[in-house]
């Protein structure tokens, strides 16, 4: 009988102590988290963008080389992270991100876009003070953007690239492989100017790698670096004490999880009838008005022309990417184009391009002109098209409209191909006049895009006997008038 109580006893007491323990699992608290980085300090911030060799699994589409759904997920998320967690709300000081031409993947050598979007969603949720126009001069205006620097750097340029026609030194991005210390040399120098605050620089492993290896041995700081690839959650930065002070490296897990699906907006994009243009459509067909056959002309051919998405607060202001705004419109591009296009290939002007700002921004600085590839991201990593640049013509080269003419219209390359090109507004009437000049007959031009309209689609179809026609019949719909200040947040 005593025997059996004891037993009974022991056994209560062995499910009291289980019952304790599991309590104590539950109620422990989570360790606690890395704490932001100070202000105080130069901090160097380095976000590990996926590419083809590491990445975690599903981020990157084997076929194009650009992100996938998953992919554009953890980038929103990883904004948020970056904001809060990282910066503890603080407004960032620079961004630096991969050159994509410098970084060619797949056997069909698509660029590398993956850290400029890595990165894209982070600049939107910090804000930069840009002189633009109204009242008597110039007033000081904030907008929901920074600029991202992408832009080439000194020494051999990546082949097919143009000559940069103005040099940045302020706008430099980084090299894949930084054959000649590019990369370095800005990193160290943000270290030499002693101004506290947060740069970051998004690449993929390879690059980060590189860049944190050469920092370490450069400064002589004997961090003990990752040894290997961690996975694209890991955040790393070099805290640096200004005036030469001590360096510590720190390092952020966010622990993401995105989902595999294309990401769902906060609430819906206020909607709009194309009523932004004055239809028209323009016709040149051979034997017509003195109309003939360009030589060369491609065939078969349709090219849908959109404008980049929303950029200026007012007038004048400009940071070379998109505003908050301009956020909404890139994400629900998707959406908003199903069965109006159906494109087999995007296009857009290289990001490295400097727009210079002397040309229409007073007051303001050059930067890299990233809108136009940023606005088609998310429309061709949700349709998993195949991407390309447009980096072997200067933008802002007198020569740029019939270049670009010739590039899209004649020499075979795009027969019997469905293209969406994003570019700049007001060059596609020059393009589309050098295109129609080339049947050196009569009729009518291009008229001018209105400076407010960021929704109309331009059409240039070729036909089998390579005749044109021209046409702003289609639009994507979205009433910029009415989308929100802020961007979405995910």
């Amino acid at each position: 009988m005593n025997m059996k109580r004891s037993s009974v006893v022991r056994s209560l007491l062995l499910v009291f102590a289980l019952t304790l323990l599991a309590g104590c699992s539950v109620s422990r608290p989570d360790p606690p988290s890395t704490a932001p980085l100070s202000a105080g300090n130069i901090n160097l911030i380095f976000l590990v963008s996926p590419d083809l060799a590491y990445q975690a699994p599903g981020d990157v589409n084997p076929d194009t080389g650009n992100l996938t759904n998953q992919g554009l997920q953890r980038s929103l998320l990883m904004a948020t992270y970056l904001r809060q967690e990282v910066l503890g709300l603080e407004n960032v000081t620079g961004i630096y991100t991969l050159e994509p031409m410098s970084h060619l993947q797949t056997a069909h050598n698509y660029p590398d876009m993956a850290a400029l979007w890595f990165v894209q969603q982070f600049a939107l949720l910090n804000q930069i003070t840009l002189t633009g126009s109204g009242g008597p001069g110039p007033p000081l205006i904030t907008g929901n953007s920074y600029p991202l620097n992408a832009s080439y750097g000194s020494g051999p340029l990546p082949g097919g690239v143009a000559t940069p026609l103005v040099s940045c030194p302020g706008c430099q991005g980084l090299a894949f492989n930084d054959t000649a210390s590019n990369n370095v040399q800005l990193a160290t120098g943000i270290v030499a100017a002693n101004v506290p605050g947060f740069y970051v620089f998004s690449a993929p492993w390879e690059t980060i790698s590189a860049l944190l290896t050469n920092i370490n041995r450069v400064g002589g700081y004997n961090l003990n670096l990752p040894a290997a690839y961690m996975g694209p959650n890991y955040v790393y930065a070099i805290s640096i004490a200004p005036s030469g002070g001590a360096a510590s490296l720190v390092t952020y897990n966010s622990n993401l999880t995105p989902a595999s699906s294309y990401p769902a907006l906060p609430a819906p994009v206020p909607t709009t009838s194309c009523t932004a243009q004055t239809f028209f459509s323009i016709t040149r067909t051979a034997g017509t008005n003195g109309n003939i056959t360009p030589p060369g002309i491609n065939t078969n051919e349709t090219v849908y022309m959109i404008r980049h998405a929303e950029a200026h607060p007012v007038s004048d202001w400009d940071d070379g990417n998109f505003v908050g705004a301009g956020q909404w419109r890139a994400m629900a591009l998707p959406a908003a184009m199903q069965g109006k296009i159906s494109p087999n290939v995007v296009y857009s002007i290289d990001p490295a391009q400097v727009y210079p700002g002397a040309l229409a921004v007073r007051g303001n600085f050059n930067f890299s002109y990233v809108r136009p590839s940023l606005t088609v991201e998310p429309y061709a990593i949700a349709n998993n098209l195949p991407y390309y640049l447009v980096s072997g013509i200067e933008l802002f080269d007198l020569n740029s409209p019939k270049a670009t003419s010739d590039f899209f219209f004649t020499g075979g390359t795009f027969s019997n191909k469905t293209v969406l090109l994003a570019w700049e507004h007001d060059h596609f009437p020059p393009i589309v006049d050098k295109l129609l000049a080339s049947y050196q007959g009569t009729g009518q031009t291009a008229p001018a895009w209105p400076l407010n309209d960021y929704d109309t689609i331009w059409t240039v179809t070729l036909d089998a006997q390579g005749n044109v026609t021209v046409s702003n019949g289609l639009c994507e719909g979205i009433d910029s008038a009415s989308l929100p200040v802020t961007p979405p947040q995910f």
